[in-house]
Formats: structure tokens, C-alpha cells, sequence
């Protein structure tokens, strides 16, 4: 009798864990399957990608300001990614911590962030090697002090690419469009073109455009442009002989050297870790 009610309690404990490990096992492969089907870009160091990818992404940029202080940005409005499936892909932006050291200016966090990405074309490198998506964004304003935005904006954006043997063209236009008080924090539309150039196993050089024109508020009728050359690299496998696994790291660094007259810093270094699940 006693050891029956062992054998019972152990399947009532194995049970909920055996159910847990094949949720995380089907989630796993479905994501596989999703992402078999589009090209196996990097993911670029700034702007926005075409890709569906699964990962907790944690970016750090050192901003030089034209009074030449320097501003960190510690998150840099980054997080966590994942792919349920259905050709989509949902976000999670933890809300960044900005250090300005700037005797006017208070340090404290940013806005919290989410976006849904839905891919509606993709081929992959023996298929076509494109993709093409449509994505929106939105902020809400959890920022402390002047360091998040005073209202909620909403971020729409069309994303595509076309890849060339080892050589790939990202480019995504889109708008920030602030819910309220328009008059004052104004809308911009964004345009980044990013080409990559896949280098041996792990690197990807790159250089990248990000481009935003302003409409309303303070910067009204002005550009600002970006370059950024930068080198990411392809996941490092925890477990690289065993094919199914999906848990890696991989990295990035570059520098946005501003191009155009108006800007509002002068460069940014970029860091970048990705854990890859």
C-alpha cells in the first residue's frame, strides 16, 4: 500500500514537469520551423530587421552630445523577442536607464515598449533569399524625470530585404506617431538601409543609414542621418554537436558617426549582447 502511494505521488510530481518539458520542446521546434523559412541574417546593431528571431537582447551606448558630454544608455530600448509561430514575432522593451552626466539633466529609466512583426513574404538563401514584413510598435510613458516621452506613441514601419550570395540589403521605413500633444512632441519617419556581408563562420560586417525626418514639435522641418559601421556576429552554440539546440550567445559593436548638419548627438558607441534561446 505504501508503495503505491509512492508511485502515485511521483506521477502527480513527474506529471506537471513531463507537460512543462514538451510545451518548451514544441514552443522550441516551432520557432525552428518558423525560422527555416527566412533567411539567416544577422540582426543589425541599430535599426530595425525583417527577421522574426527569439532572444533576449541587452544593448549599452555611450553618447557623445554637441556640448560633448557624454550619455549612456543602458538597455538602449531593447529585450525580450519571441516567435509563438503564425509567422509573427512579439516584444517585450524593458525600460532603459539613462546616465547623463549632466549637472541640468536627471539619470533615470525610459519607456516601456511593445511591437508585433508579422512576415508576410520570406524565402530562404536556397529559396530566393528576401523577406518582407510589417511590424507596429508602441511606447508608454514609464520614464522618470525628461528621460521617457510625456505621452504614448504608437510606431508603424514595412521592413524588407534581399540577400545576394554572402551579401545581404536590409532597408525599413517607418513613423513615430505620438497619441497626443502632437503639436508639441511633433511625428518623424524613420529610413534605415543596412548591407551586411556574411565573412567567414561568425562574422557579418555592416554599415548602416538611419536616417529621420522631424515634423512638428522643437526639431520641426529638420533631418538628422546616422552611419554606422559595426561588426555582429552568427550564435556561438552552448551545445554545438547537438543539431536541435537553439541556446547561444552572440555579440555586436559599432559606432554612428553623424552625417548630416542638424543632430542631435554627435556619435554613439553600441554594444550589444544577445542571448539566443
Amino acid at each position: 500500500m505504501l508503495r503505491k502511494l509512492i508511485q502515485l505521488c511521483l506521477m502527480a510530481i513527474a506529471l506537471p514537469l513531463c507537460a512543462q518539458d514538451n510545451f518548451f520542446e514544441k514552443w522550441e521546434a516551432r520557432a525552428s520551423k518558423t525560422q527555416s523559412q527566412q533567411p539567416s541574417w544577422s540582426v543589425p546593431l541599430v535599426a530595425p530587421y525583417p527577421m522574426l528571431v527569439q532572444v533576449f537582447r541587452a544593448d549599452f551606448v555611450r553618447q557623445i552630445t554637441p556640448s560633448r558630454t557624454a550619455t549612456w544608455n543602458y538597455g538602449f530600448s531593447r529585450g525580450l523577442n519571441l516567435i509563438p509561430g503564425f509567422n509573427s514575432e512579439f516584444d517585450f522593451y524593458y525600460p532603459p536607464y539613462i546616465q547623463h552626466n549632466s549637472p541640468t539633466a536627471k539619470d533615470g529609466f525610459g519607456d516601456v515598449g511593445f511591437l508585433y512583426k508579422y512576415r508576410i513574404l520570406s524565402a530562404n538563401e536556397k529559396r530566393g533569399n528576401y523577406m518582407l514584413s510589417a511590424q507596429v510598435n508602441a511606447t508608454i510613458p514609464t520614464g522618470s524625470y525628461s528621460n521617457g516621452s510625456t505621452d504614448a506613441s504608437v510606431n508603424p514601419a514595412l521592413l524588407a530585404g534581399k540577400g545576394f550570395g554572402r551579401f545581404d540589403v536590409i532597408s525599413t521605413l517607418g513613423g513615430t506617431l505620438p497619441t497626443e500633444n502632437t503639436a508639441t512632441l511633433g511625428r518623424s519617419i524613420a529610413w534605415n538601409t543596412i548591407g551586411q556581408y556574411h565573412l567567414g563562420k561568425y562574422l557579418w560586417p555592416e554599415v548602416e543609414s538611419n536616417a529621420t525626418w522631424f515634423y512638428g514639435g522643437k526639431n520641426d522641418g529638420k533631418m538628422q542621418n546616422f552611419l554606422t559601421p559595426g561588426l555582429t556576429t552568427s550564435r556561438f552554440k552552448f551545445h554545438p554537436g547537438d543539431a536541435k539546440s537553439r541556446t547561444g550567445i552572440a555579440v555586436g559593436a559599432g559606432m554612428q558617426i553623424a552625417s548630416s548638419h542638424f543632430h542631435t548627438f554627435n556619435h554613439g558607441l553600441v554594444f550589444s549582447a544577445r542571448f539566443i534561446f
